[in-house]
Parts: C-alpha cells; sequence; structure tokens
C-alpha cells in the first residue's frame, strides 16, 4: 500500500500538532477521514483546508469520556460504512519531578493516554474483526521505551501502552489486523505548553526539548510512512533519538551517561 485510497481513517487528537499533520497528509493521499477531538471549532477549521472537505467527516470525542465511545464507533462506522485505520494519537503529556507530582497527576496521564486509548481500540476491534481487516497505530513516545526526566507520569502511560499493543498485535494477528507503534522524540509542537505540572495544572511553556525538535509535519510524513510500510514499530526523532532504543541494549552503561548529560535545560 503506498497511499490511502479508498482507506477508512479515523485519528484522534487531530486538532493541533502531530494529528492535525496526520489528518492533512493522510486526506493528501486519499484518505476518507474522521478526525476527532475535543476542540470542535478547531476540527471544523481543519476541514476547510482540505481539496475535498467532503472527504472530512468531523466527531467531536474527549478520549476520557468512555461511556460515549459505543455510540461514537457507531456514529464513525456509518460516516463511511467502515473503519480501516484507527489512530490513536490523543493524548496528554507532564513536565514535574516525581518529588513534585501529585498521584492525581499519575492518575490523570493513565485515564487519558493509557484507558481512553485502550477503551476507543477495543470499541472499534469487533467491527475490525467482523471485517477481518484493520490497522491500528499508536502514537506512543520514546518516553515510552525509557524514562526521562520530569516525565514520570507520562512515560508510564506511554510503557503501558506497549505491553498492551505488542499483545494485541499477538492476538489479532488471526483476523488480519495490525498493530504499528510510533515513539517519536522531540518534536516541535505545544504538547509542553499543554502538559501538566505536579499539582495538575498547565505547565504552560515551551520546553526546550519541544523548541528544538522535528517539525510536527516532518513527523507525520514519517508515522505515516510507518503505517503504509505496516511496520510493528518505530522511532521518529533527530540525532541521536534516532539510535537511543538500540543503545540502552547495546551499551547500557553508555547510554545512562549520555542520558544525563541530556539532562533539559529548564530543570
Amino acid at each position: 500500500m503506498r497511499n490511502f485510497q479508498n482507506t477508512c481513517i479515523w485519528i484522534t487528537g487531530a486538532s493541533s500538532g502531530i494529528g492535525r499533520e496526520l489528518a492533512l497528509q493522510m486526506a493528501t493521499l486519499g484518505g476518507k477521514l474522521i478526525v476527532s477531538a475535543r476542540n470542535e471549532q478547531a476540527l471544523n477549521q481543519l476541514k476547510t483546508e482540505l481539496a475535498f472537505p467532503e472527504k472530512m467527516y468531523v466527531l467531536p470525542l474527549d478520549i476520557t469520556e468512555i461511556d460515549t465511545f459505543p455510540a461514537k464507533v457507531k456514529e464513525a462506522e456509518a460516516a463511511y460504512g467502515r473503519i480501516d485505520l484507527l489512530v490513536n494519537n490523543a493524548g496528554l503529556s507532564q513536565r514535574s519531578l516525581v518529588s513534585e507530582t501529585d498521584l492525581s497527576v499519575h492518575r490523570k496521564l493513565m485515564e487519558t493516554n493509557y484507558f481512553g486509548t485502550v477503551a476507543l481500540t477495543q470499541a472499534v476491534l469487533p467491527l475490525m474483526r467482523k471485517q477481518q481487516a484493520g490497522h491500528i497505530s499508536v502514537t506512543s513516545s520514546l518516553a515510552g521505551k525509557f524514562g526521562f526526566y520530569q516525565r514520570a507520569a507520562y512515560a508510564a502511560s506511554k510503557f503501558a501502552l506497549h505491553g498492551y499493543f505488542e499483545t494485541l498485535r499477538l492476538e489479532e494477528e488471526a483476523h488480519n489486523i495490525k498493530v504499528t507503534l510510533l515513539c517519536p522524540g522531540g518534536i516541535r509542537t505545544n504538547i509542553s505548553k499543554n502538559a501538566l505540572d505536579g499539582k495538575g495544572k498547565p505547565y504552560g511553556r515551551m520546553s526546550s526539548l519541544q523548541e528544538e525538535g522535528m517539525p510536527a509535519d516532518q513527523c507525520a510524513k514519517e508515522m505515516i510512512n510507518a503505517v503504509l510500510q505496516e511496520k510493528k514499530e518505530v522511532v521518529i526523532g533527530q540525532g541521536m533519538e534516532n539510535i537511543s532504543v538500540k543503545l540502552k541494549g547495546w551499551w547500557p552503561g553508555l547510554f545512562w551517561k549520555l542520558l544525563k548529560k541530556n539532562k533539559p535545560k529548564d530543570i
């Protein structure tokens, strides 16, 4: 598969950042899109930017409101008659030291990044099984492969996704359902501005990792290539980010020394 022609794609977290770029680029590649996020106004604006806006269906969704998912899945299916690709992209980050982070923040990150994503996946799964085909992509993070400063709650929620979706991949292979885990590093989005601090309030500023990160459109392009190639997992980043996971496995002592040297400037 080299494009998304005749492919019905549901993207969560599509109102900004990586999700927005995914929607724009997937539409260009021929996909029929269902775009979801809490911000309906931003989704409607996104629709106006397409050459063929009739190929985008706006479906507002809050990833933490799990009770609404059965009805949302029915509406998504009704839009085009099927769901070929579910892009689990909605999520929330965190910026605070472990010693300064309330337990409520850990719970909020797990409810958003893990339980919300899992619940939506399981709501879509029966449809994909009925179709005997489907593909599920998940925006994890480099923080889903190893811990990093000020990311304990975020990393824990992303680690959990890997355990769930690696198992799902094994179990659903017989139903022709594929899973791709996408692990971006520092990407130039507002993720840190929208992150929670240790008390659960907005962090409100751009962290150095995002300021110096890969542009969101480039990240989206690499994520799309990974999905089209049906890769199981891919790390997307710049410089050392691209070899960090392998380095951790091959030379863990060196890896941790380098990680400490890359302590964020804003701690």
